[in-house]
């Protein structure tokens, strides 16, 4: 293992191997080859893709003492191998950048690190603790910034068990054999088989994004090196975009989008309050009749169903058919009154049929609805004749 070309020099962007197995799994074909600077999934970090003879690397996995690198189409004889840099040295900053940040946790607050997971977007990493305050968080950012501008070697050793006792290590390690310890001198010392750069300084900055609750445990969310340029970038455009729609400076947006909710919510609860007039209106006039039918335009379920029940309410001796057209769809409710013995399932047996629908309901309250294949004044009608 200490040997592979991505242990010997994490920088090796390029290598010429020679192909000395090969097979097919899963419909995939794969090389294993005489040596390699291509990193296999492990250790939370995700593998290389670069290409072997300008074929494609798609996938890259140890399994047993083989590395194996899943192509695109066969591979044969002499290789020469290029590695995806870009992602490569993402992925050995986002690592690199989750050592620091694990041991400032630890430093600061004796606050371990349970897991980690290096994705596309963003780095986590699960802490032992169920609560983690914005102070707590604000510090343990700036001492990890503090380490990266330090420029501290990153430095990496082969040891064997018996020497580890020699190291302070940020947690035990149940590796046997040769193990390989990833140091940032008087500060971090840890077991680790990833990549990472020579010197904290080429981390180049750490921010954490935001905090999740995980059961007893609370998962920090957080970016490295260029991936803090792109969120950066990205929240820059959303906040001129939503400064430009309020007309606002951007440092003013935030005022001005309280404002704009608070004034939405006002309207909404206003336009509530207007809608629940008009339904009281409209049950008022129905609850005057034997047989309460009306077809509307846009009301949803709840809303007939409301009108329903408050008629029903009011008049003992109603029976009540209302539909809508609402949303592509024919929704339904029938209702009776407590002294009418007509049930209600009949209505709806009837209905459902034509608009190949579903419901529910009882003798006294049924509701459905289903395709638009008769208009909502058709439903009504059928109710009224069944």
């Amino acid at each position: 293992m200490k040997q592979l070309l991505y242990y010997t020099d994490a920088y090796i962007q390029q290598f010429d191997a020679t192909v000395i197995a090969s097979g097919e799994e899963n419909g995939r074909h794969y090389v294993v080859l005489s040596n390699t600077a291509f990193y296999p999934t492990g250790g939370g970090q995700p593998h290389d893709i670069g290409t072997l003879n300008d074929v494609d690397v798609i996938d890259v996995e140890k399994v047993g003492d083989d590395i194996r690198h899943y192509v695109s189409a066969p591979v044969t004889g002499d290789v020469h191998g290029t590695i995806d840099w870009q992602r490569r040295f993402d992925f050995m900053q986002q690592h690199a950048g989750q050592h620091i940040l694990t041991a400032a946790f630890v430093e600061l607050f004796n606050i371990p690190t349970t897991s980690f997971h290096l994705g596309a977007q963003t780095v986590t990493i699960d802490l032992d603790t169920q609560t983690i305050t914005d102070e707590q968080l604000a510090q343990a950012e700036a001492r990890a910034n503090d380490i990266i501008l330090q420029n501290r070697p990153i430095e990496t050793k082969w040891v064997t068990a018996d020497d580890l006792q020699t190291y302070n290590l940020r947690k035990e390690i149940a590796v046997e054999g040769d193990i390989r310890l990833v140091i940032i001198p008087e500060f971090d010392y840890n077991g680790c088989g990833g990549t990472h750069p020579s010197s904290t300084g080429q981390v180049q900055l750490i921010k954490i994004l935001h905090v999740e609750k995980m059961k007893k445990q609370s998962r920090i969310h957080f970016v490295c090196g260029a991936r803090v340029l792109q969120e950066l970038a990205m929240r820059k455009d959303v906040l001129t975009n939503v400064a430009r729609q309020l007309s606002v400076p951007e440092e003013e947006a935030a005022d001005a989008l309280q404002k704009v909710m608070t004034t939405a919510k006002q309207t909404e609860k206003q336009l509530q309050q207007l809608l629940d007039a008009q339904l009281t209106t409209i049950a008022a006039e129905l609850a005057a009749q034997t047989i309460a039918a009306k077809a509307f335009d846009g009301f949803s379920m709840q809303q007939l169903q409301k009108i329903a029940r408050t008629v029903v309410a009011e008049n003992d001796d109603v029976q009540v058919f209302l539909a809508s057209h609402v949303d592509g769809k024919i929704q339904f409710v029938a209702a009776r009154g407590a002294n009418v013995t007509r049930s209600m399932k009949d209505i709806s047996a009837a209905v459902l049929p034509l608009l190949n629908g579903k419901g529910g309901g009882n003798d006294q309250f049924v509701q459905g609805g289903g395709e638009p294949l008769v208009s909502a004044e058709d439903v009504v009608l059928r109710m009224q004749t069944i």
